[in-house]
């Protein structure tokens, strides 16, 4: 596992909100406060990705005040992104602008600027859990982010989409690194902070028009990023071709053969759609709830639709047919 957990159960009652804000504050110059201090409980994990930092908590609604002698004192220099997964963030600055969003939005600002933020819980009756704001927070030092400042400013206390686009690859991995940190070795950070700073600049490039401003590496990595998105959303349509995703992402066939084998170790597009639909369909002819399901409609769900092609390939790449590999699999779960 990677990172630091708090979890409020595992320290005492009267240490908990103290030891939750140290942890807070290793990353933004924060004082928080709540009315929940007697009965507090939070849960935090910190995730020091290389200079970047992610971490994913919940805790009862609060407020998290930033004044500007705590900036003087330290002065992170850096911006701070918030994806809320439950209840509603509203952010209040020392001009006098507010900012708010609820589930499934993403806040962005800026650690050198004194605000105030307010978190609530949604309540039961709005779908949310009563008592409980839940949310993972980015902060990324200014000086690696490829934007201009005066371009990020633009951003400050906006809204901004996740639903589709470079906001919503951007929330998928941000929690999909949480569900997958028990499984991930402190070597893996640095690797997985730089993936983290393409998506944040890519989704800044992208709500501010400005991708030409990007790195042609952050580019390219999160181009192979919606094609690989693309192609497991789409696994079951024979027509998945390389052609049909580059048109989908408008570039060129040869641009897109040229980037994806480029960021995936020599790999073609071609191949790691194969590999991607024989694994998907492997894992089905292994699950006993589906053993009487024909072979070649297995291999059908996921765009193969030769059984010649499907047994060849299988065979190729596991070193078995699919009816052994079926027959192996469920006698070993009898």
């Amino acid at each position: 596992m990677i990172g630091t957990v708090f979890r409020s159960a595992d320290v005492p009652a009267d240490e908990r909100l103290d030891r939750w804000r140290e942890l807070i504050d290793r990353t933004r110059a924060t004082e928080a406060s709540t009315d929940h201090a007697v009965d507090f409980s939070a849960e935090l994990h910190l995730m020091e990705l290389g200079a970047v930092s992610a971490w994913r908590t919940s805790f009862p609604p609060a407020r998290l005040r930033r004044t500007a002698r705590s900036i003087r004192r330290a002065d992170p220099e850096r911006y701070h992104l918030t994806l809320v997964l439950d209840g509603r963030l509203a952010l209040v600055r020392d001009t006098g602008e507010t900012a708010a969003t609820g589930p499934h939005g993403l806040l962005v600002d800026d650690n050198s600027r004194p605000c105030e933020v307010h978190a609530r819980d949604a309540g039961s009756a709005a779908g949310g859990r009563a008592g409980v704001v839940a949310g993972v927070g980015v902060d990324i030092p200014k000086a690696l982010l490829p934007v201009p400042p005066a371009e990020v400013q633009r951003l400050l206390g906006r809204g901004l989409p996740v639903r589709q686009g470079p906001g919503a690859l951007l929330a998928d991995f941000l929690t999909g690194l949480d569900r997958q940190a028990q499984h991930l070795r402190p070597s893996d950070a640095p690797r997985l902070g730089t993936v983290l700073l393409d998506l944040v600049s890519a989704l800044f490039a992208h709500t501010l028009e400005a991708e030409a401003d990007l790195p042609p590496e952050t580019r390219q990595a999160v181009l192979v990023r919606q094609v690989r998105g693309f192609v497991h959303r789409n696994l079951h349509d024979p027509e998945l071709t390389p052609g049909a995703i580059a048109a989908a992402h408008h570039v060129s066939l040869s641009h897109l053969h040229r980037v994806f084998s480029g960021q995936s170790q020599g790999e073609t597009l071609a191949a790691w759609i194969r590999a991607q639909r024989l694994e998907r369909a492997r894992h089905d002819l292994a699950d006993p709830a589906q053993r009487t399901v024909p072979i070649h409609e297995v291999a059908a769900r996921w765009g193969i639709y030769r059984a010649s092609d499907f047994t060849r390939s299988f065979r190729a790449a596991y070193g078995v047919s699919p009816s052994e590999h079926r027959n192996r699999s469920l006698a070993g779960r009898a």
